[in-house]
């Protein structure tokens, strides 16, 4: 029973986190919710990666590729038909011509993110080390460049706009909480403590039969469909997308929040995110001056700077990351 109980205080601790956020969120102005919101969208994106990254210890930047094609599927399909047949009238008919909701098109972005994923991660997931890091920037590169070029299945290089804000602090909450229970079901399940056994010794997890490419591709998808699904949740917060925004920025910023939180935890993945998510909201607001009793003005980039100066101090000082690579659990018991 008492595994049981550390069980689901595993899985409490996330949860009730994201939650009081959600609950925050609803107390604040617009202005300010934004902020709150967009915190829970890392959430789920950077739960997304740890998934694979910190699960596998193998290096991915191509994640936020699947950020971004569950972005533009969940946005383009849940334009209005009249603005799509207006606007963006070189898309493939079978996009042009139809529409969907706004949870279908969760579903969807999903179901692309996770599809797109297997497809990469077939011949990809045999490469470890300074390998799959090169060959996975190589995925992110790639669906830059087509998203941003193609105008058959999106807008080009121009922004996709008139998408549908549905994404409020309920549904934000939601999201973040659906992506950290199939985290925590994942890393629970039998495929989930064989990769991690991969992890720490691939060649003793190969001598005990353990196939650690089909291991690795099973995470490499589950992750690739939480992060089309957090795609869907950021298109519907910000209600239009750039290809640039799901790009270099977005990739670094949420590699610094599992750092920063902690590598090897779901605990550390949503402790990192809304961290970092805070610290980049302030440093936003003060590239653009506010007061704080006194006036920060700080220079354009100064926010970049400052969050990679923090992932190097936090990878020289402790590499565990704030919650030392633990999960959520009693005090006595983390120290253990």
């Amino acid at each position: 029973m008492r595994p049981r109980i550390e069980s689901a205080v595993e899985l409490i601790g996330p949860v009730a986190l994201v939650a009081a956020v959600g609950l925050v969120a609803t107390t604040l102005s617009r202005a300010n919710e934004i902020y709150a919101l967009n915190a829970l969208v890392s959430v789920a994106i950077v739960v997304a990666i740890y998934v694979f990254v910190g699960t596998s210890g193998v290096l991915s930047f191509g994640q936020i590729s699947f950020v971004a094609v569950g972005a533009f599927a969940a946005g383009i399909m849940t334009v209005p038909l009249e603005s799509k047949r207006g606007v963006l009238t070189e898309l493939f008919p079978f996009l042009r011509d139809h529409t969907i909701g706004n949870l279908p098109s969760l579903v969807l972005a999903a179901a692309v993110g996770g599809v797109f994923a297997f497809v990469v991660g077939l011949p990809l997931m045999r490469l470890s080390g300074l390998a799959a890091g090169i060959a996975t920037f190589a995925v992110l590169e790639i669906t830059h460049n087509v998203l941003r070029e193609w105008t058959r299945i999106g807008p080009g290089a121009t922004t996709l706009s008139l998408v549908p804000e549905t994404v409020g602090p309920l549904q934000a909450t939601l999201g973040a909480v659906v992506a950290i229970v199939v985290a925590f079901a994942y890393q629970r399940s039998r495929p989930g403590r064989l990769l991690r056994a991969s992890r720490e010794d691939p060649a003793a997890a190969r001598g005990v039969g353990v196939d650690v490419h089909r291991q690795r591709l099973l995470a490499f998808t589950v992750s690739g469909a939480l992060a089309g699904f957090a795609g869907g949740l950021l298109v519907h917060l910000l209600g239009s997308i750039t290809t640039e925004q799901v790009y270099l920025e977005l990739t670094f910023l949420t590699l610094a929040m599992l750092v920063v939180g902690g590598l090897t935890s779901l605990w550390g993945a949503v402790v990192g995110a809304l961290a970092v998510s805070g610290l980049d909201s302030f440093l936003s607001q003060a590239e653009q001056g506010i007061h704080v009793g006194v006036k920060v003005d700080l220079p354009s980039g100064t926010r970049l700077v400052i969050l990679g100066a923090l992932m190097t101090l936090v990878l020289v000082l402790r590499p565990s990351g704030l919650t030392g690579g633990r999960e959520f659990g009693p005090p006595s018991r983390m120290r253990r």
